[in-house]
């Protein structure tokens, strides 16, 4: 099921997936997947998966599939991921059974898995974040550090000693990482070269400013840290600096209400998508807060999440996965989503227009908009 949610109200948009049996062998071509589904204005195009080094080559077609055979029973490299993140023409997925990450190479069409060795040997790999200088921080949840490794995957340092955190996520602002310590539920911020703690903030609450177990950051563009606030149901938005601006959402089942909220990121008019692994969707609020769009869902199609843990918005490589897309619609960033099960494990879904479609009125226009 897709649905479409205006914030003036729930206007719901269904659509029911028929299923043709016939005496042909040879499997039914699938049309492209929007959001919201035509005859709707989409603004979401489901693009292509990745989950082994075959998805490298593109999409075969069910022709292909029929003379060449489907090996997608086969067990897939990528095992179970948590955190994704894209750089100069690579896509980098975290394995947390891996353990290590993987990377696709989009421009050479190449595959590799990084476990790491000696004392950049991963046990538990959750997310990862990349700098200017293609530097990665991966978090580790079991030897409870940042692991950095530099450009060509080489391990560098180390930073967290015993008993300092249990590290989640990191965003990297100037020379600063922020951290979310799932252990003792606050940021902690430390100094980008040498991991010294320069400030933390938050504590274990429920009050206003409290934090139960944040797992993902983002920044936004006009520099405010926002927060999953997993154990609180919400997301929360910080100043750089570690003060409160606003809360966002609450624990329910209904539009706008979260379950197990995950990773959160935005796009550069301030749109906020959100995962919530337990409603196995992605949803997405205006600045204000108000829920406009939710895509994805658990299923056996390619275009379906299951238990997804992180969301990426990428400005950098809308070329790169434009010949994915409908001839007619023309993406303006790709969004990115990893799940732990199920045959993809991450999706690439497209945010753009359609040719010759009027985003001028209903809800189509408050996306238009932003």
């Amino acid at each position: 099921m897709q649905f479409w949610v205006g914030s003036r109200g729930f206007a719901l948009a269904l659509v029911v997936a028929a299923t043709l049996f016939g005496c042909a062998h040879v499997p039914e071509e699938r049309g492209p997947v929007f959001y919201p589904p035509l005859p709707n204005p989409p603004r979401i195009q489901y693009l292509t998966t990745f989950s082994k080094p075959q998805d490298l080559a593109g999409t075969e077609s069910g022709l292909a599939r029929f003379i060449l055979g489907d090996d997608s029973t086969e067990p897939t490299l990528v095992r179970k991921p948590y955190g994704v993140a894209i750089h100069g023409g690579k896509l980098y997925v975290v394995d947390t059974r891996g353990p290590g990450y993987a990377v696709f190479d989009l421009t050479r069409n190449k595959f590799k898995l990084v476990p790491g060795a000696g004392g950049g040997k991963m046990q538990k790999p959750i997310n990862m974040t990349i700098d200017e200088d293609e530097n990665k921080y991966v978090t580790d949840t079991q030897r409870d550090q940042i692991l950095v490794f530099d450009r060509n995957d080489r391990y560098v340092r180390a930073y967290g000693v015993e008993g300092q955190f249990k590290p989640g996520d990191v965003a990297i602002v100037a020379d600063r990482l922020y951290v979310t310590d799932m252990k003792h539920h606050r940021i902690e911020v430390l100094d980008k070269h040498t991991g010294k703690t320069l400030f933390d903030f938050s504590q274990a609450g429920s009050n206003t400013g409290e934090l139960y177990y944040p797992t993902n950051l983002a920044v936004s563009s006009d520099q405010y840290l926002y927060i999953t606030d997993t154990g609180n149901f919400r997301v929360e938005k910080y100043t750089l600096d570690g003060e409160h601006v606003r809360t966002y959402g609450e624990i329910g089942t209904g539009f706008g209400n979260f379950a197990r909220p995950k990773g959160v990121s935005l796009d550069r008019n301030g749109l906020m998508y959100v995962v919530d692994a337990a409603f196995e969707n992605v949803q997405i609020f205006d600045p204000e807060g108000n829920l406009l769009l939710f895509f994805g869902g658990p299923g056996e199609n390619p275009e379906n999440i299951n238990m997804p843990t992180d969301v990426v918005i990428d400005y950098n490589h809308s070329e790169l996965f434009q010949r994915y897309a409908d001839p007619k619609f023309k993406l303006e960033y790709v969004i990115l989503v990893a799940s732990q099960f199920g045959d993809s494990k991450v999706n690439v879904y497209g945010f753009g227009t359609m040719e010759d479609v009027d985003y001028s009125i209903g809800s189509a226009a408050e996306l238009n908009q932003r």
